[in-house]
């Protein structure tokens, strides 16, 4: 990955976790999952899938299915800085003159389906993959899940459907910031180790960390893994990236700051971010 790219990616990645933050008031959001899959969301859309403002009604385009519906801020944050959504929208956060709220709803230009109720859209994006195959078509099909969320057994089954039909343009992808709701998902029901039981399911595994651009590159750019199975790519994430005093804290899964308290974390991101560009900047050197 060229430096201009990443920097690039970064600096929408961190005017994401802007609106993410500014999101986190007024009635609140799902703030520590949220900032856990921001840099997913800007790779997958800046960078990777075929799906644009101009092209949402195009059978061809790429699919992006968002099953961890609480971490819609940063798909929102993203769609903003992508030109899908009005900047001005996100001020109607809540409110019932607009369908920005807490999980995805079609009526946002680029959400695919709606989302909230865990478990169900591992399902529709296999449905959609399987569509797209017969029609003889080669588009990606991406769904986001929690780590939290695979303990929903719908999430195995359309896995074993993927398996047993050779489903190998779905790629499954997992948000692994080891919480889910205000528990660690290894102190309520262990997943670990994760990635032989997506391969006893039939599944194609690679491991990243999914704060690394580079890595999401590398793995992407590889799919499908096998012409015979489906894809899952295991993200390693932290919940609250980018903000020190809320990270991987259970207690910040739902936050309603006020607007001081947002002000300050808005400060505190811009000096992380400074402090990590700058390390960067001398390993390079």
């Amino acid at each position: 990955m060229k430096l201009e790219q990443k920097e690039h990616l970064q600096q929408l990645a961190l005017r994401v976790r802007e609106h993410i933050v500014r999101l986190s008031t007024d009635g609140g959001c799902f703030t520590g999952a949220s900032l856990s899959c921001a840099d997913l969301l800007v790779y997958l859309y800046a960078d990777c899938l075929n799906v644009r403002p101009d092209n949402l009604t195009d059978p061809t385009r790429d699919y992006l299915f968002l099953s961890k519906g609480h971490d819609v801020p940063a798909l929102y944050g993203t769609f903003v800085e992508l030109g899908f959504l009005d900047k001005d929208r996100l001020n109607q956060h809540l409110s019932t003159d607009d369908h920005i709220y807490w999980h995805p709803n079609r009526n946002v230009p680029g959400v695919e389906f709606h989302s909230g109720s865990l478990g169900h859209l591992p399902s529709v994006a296999l449905g959609v993959a399987m569509d797209c195959r017969m029609r003889g078509q080669d588009n990606k099909v991406i769904v986001i899940t929690g780590d939290g969320e695979l303990n929903e057994g719908t999430v195995w089954e359309s896995l074993l459907v993927a398996s047993a039909h050779k489903v190998n343009n779905l790629t499954l992808v997992v948000d692994r910031n080891h919480f889910q709701a205000n528990v660690a998902t290894e102190d309520l029901i262990p997943l670990e180790p994760l990635a032989p039981k997506f391969e006893a399911f039939g599944c194609e595994v690679r491991r990243i960390d999914g704060h690394d651009f580079e890595q999401l590159e590398a793995a992407f750019s590889a799919l499908p893994f096998s012409d015979t199975k489906p894809s899952v790519i295991i993200c390693d994430t932290v919940r609250g990236r980018g903000l020190p005093s809320i990270e991987a804290r259970a207690d910040r899964w739902f936050c309603n700051f006020s607007s001081e308290e947002v002000e300050e974390l808005l400060r505190e991101l811009h000096s992380q971010e400074a402090t990590t560009l700058t390390s960067e900047t001398l390993t390079v050197r």
